[in-house]
């Protein structure tokens, strides 16, 4: 075979090298696509969650408050019999309720839709005889349902969730409870995640965002006729809806995940994540409501690296080929041929020896990512709630068996006074499980003076069981007797429980085992103590005890997070927890919070 002849076949062969190439990089660009977008999709599915479960955690934290308005006999009395005497005695009420609850505003219509008490009675915006009548939520309670409705108030312009319920006398609805609370604390929390997410209402209006600028906006358009209806009912308070820009790019996956591409709005402020430019949307309805949820991820990084993993296969089907020339021209130049056969296949093999390893490298990193960020969230999780619950439901066990005693022995009284408390103890367990937070993070919980002999029985009686199979005798030691600590009552217990609970296990082994508390007021601080007469600990275990996940106990014994969680508690109420090891034998936790006037408790 002749040069000119094998440059002729060569010439020829281009064009299919060429084809190789572009098909070597279609297939390539497919395959990554599509592995990339099933990996994003199921990140944007456990977001979804994620945010679906903070929501009604936030709103459900609200749902009881109408009815129980409804359960009052002074506001049952003010919509029957009326009186001026009446209405400020439950419009302080009210105005302390919704101080307490954290609110917006909670207010009491008649049958009419008149407001007839409100919480902001005393300032000059009061609700105080404005017609309500035409808001949805009036009209569901009246007709004896729950109401649930999203919007702006025409008196003070702020965008609120209204929740109502009917208050009923013989069954007849003679006027309606609202809360009206706030959802923009949720948002803030939604700002600081890695993708934007948006919830829209039954209008297709956008009503909660990650994004200010995004909020009431329109992912769907809305019709001259369906504004001006909107506008007339005041829903959204005059505000303009201008469309949000989103525009469909096609559906993708199994779960007909939606790629959209959104305008860079001329506004567009500094954020954690893009708000614009591609993204994968995935939307789901939330249940109770007719709102959608919807997260979107940012597209642009995916697209760009199965641009890059495409000029790799095409950078590999282009080796091929040359690989097939040299193999061809092995016929032209037989010697030399035959070494640069060799040198290219060599270089070849390294070539995907390279790739190969490092693609490999790249997937094993990317995959532990992911497998420890999604144990970490889960075990935190599982974690705290289970070491929430443990010693409720051990206080649950104890005065179950008590009640049954009870009645067997026909002391019903004190059998109702234990189901009283086991009520409480299944509140405080719902309590408990809408506050559990991670103990890094700062408790959103409002501080309020507490009395710290009250807080002191009440962890005792959740361990009573375990301190009398250890015929342990605690000593209570508070003065003054109503000495208080500014914090939250509920907290504050969870702490004590957890320092107990230690003390107990530590004394486990002593034969004549002690347990004192004591409380002292130092200034404008309050000094709590828990002492006992265990083996204590040493330098290097007191350095670690308030680690997440460190513990002395054996394996089974405990998690490592009861200090851990305490001592963040402590801090997030301007207070602190220490540890030390008494050189006569045992142990003492230095509780420090700040005091407050034992006049300032309200009863809960």
């Amino acid at each position: 075979m002749t040069q000119r002849h094998a440059q002729r076949s060569l010439a020829l062969m281009l064009p299919a090298i060429l084809a190789l190439a572009l098909a070597s990089s279609f297939v390539g660009f497919k395959v990554s696509e599509g592995t990339s977008i099933a990996r994003l999709a199921e990140r944007g599915r456990q977001r979804l969650d994620l945010y679906e479960t903070s929501l009604e955690r936030e709103i459900d934290k609200y749902a009881f408050f109408p009815a129980t308005l409804g359960l009052e006999r002074d506001v049952v009395d003010l919509l029957v019999n009326g009186g001026e005497g009446q209405t400020r005695r439950i419009n302080r009420y009210l105005a302390e309720l919704n101080k307490r609850a954290g609110s917006l505003s909670i207010y009491v219509l008649d049958s009419r839709g008149h407001v007839v008490a409100t919480s902001n009675w005393d300032l000059p915006d009061s609700f105080i005889g404005e017609d309500l009548s035409y808001r949805p939520y009036f009209h569901d309670a009246m007709s004896k349902r729950t109401g649930r409705f999203f919007g702006i108030g025409t008196t003070r312009g702020e965008p609120g969730y209204y929740l109502s319920s009917p208050i009923l006398v013989d069954d007849h609805a003679i006027g309606v409870a609202v809360v009206k609370v706030s959802l923009e604390q949720l948002e803030k929390s939604w700002s600081t995640v890695e993708a934007p997410v948006l919830v829209t209402d039954e209008n297709g209006v956008v009503i909660l965002a990650s994004v200010p600028f995004w909020k009431f906006t329109t992912v769907v358009p809305l019709s001259d006729a369906r504004r001006r209806e909107l506008a007339q009912s005041l829903h959204y308070n005059a505000r303009p809806l201008p469309p949000l820009g989103l525009q469909s790019q096609g559906v993708v996956g199994a779960d007909k995940a939606e790629i959209v591409q959104l305008v860079r709005p001329a506004g567009e402020a500094s954020q954690t994540f893009p708000v614009s430019g591609l993204f994968l949307s995935q939307s789901e309805p939330l249940r109770g409501t007719d709102w959608r949820l919807t997260v979107l991820s940012p597209f642009g990084d995916l697209r760009t690296m199965a641009w890059l993993n495409a000029a790799l296969a095409a950078a590999v089907g282009v080796i091929l080929c040359i690989a097939m020339i040299a193999l061809y021209l092995r016929r032209v130049r037989l010697w030399e041929r035959l070494r640069a056969r060799e040198a290219l296949q060599q270089a070849h093999d390294e070539l995907e020896r390279k790739v190969e390893e490092r693609t490999r490298t790249l997937k094993e990193a990317q995959d532990e990512l992911i497998h420890a960020g999604k144990l970490a969230v889960i075990g935190q999780m599982s974690a705290g709630l289970a070491h929430e619950l443990n010693q409720p439901l051990a206080a649950l066990h104890t005065l179950s068996d008590n009640t049954v005693k009870f009645m067997q022995r026909g002391l019903l009284e004190e059998a109702e006074s234990n189901l009283t408390l086991i009520s409480e103890l299944v509140t405080h367990m719902g309590t408990l499980t809408g506050q559990l937070k991670s103990f890094a993070r700062k408790s959103t919980g409002q501080p309020r003076p507490v009395e710290v002999r009250h807080s002191m029985e009440n962890a005792l009686f959740f361990l009573d069981r375990r301190l009398s199979q250890r015929s342990i005798r605690p000593d209570i030691d508070v003065e003054p007797n109503d000495l208080a600590v500014l914090a939250d009552s509920n907290r504050l217990e969870q702490v004590l429980v957890n320092l107990i609970a230690n003390a107990i296990d530590a004394v486990e082994s002593i034969k004549e085992a002690r347990l004192h508390l004591s409380a002292r007021r130092d200034g404008e601080r309050v000094r709590i103590e828990v002492r006992d007469n265990g083996p204590g600990f040493s330098d290097s275990v007191r350095d670690r005890l308030f680690e997440p996940f460190f513990t002395t106990k054996d394996s089974g014994g405990g998690l490592g997070l009861g200090l851990a969680i305490s001592a963040g508690i402590a801090r997030d109420f301007g207070g602190s927890l220490s540890a030390v090891s008494l050189e006569g034998g045992g142990a003492l936790f230095v509780l420090d919070l700040p005091s407050a006037a034992a006049s300032e408790i309200i009863d809960a």
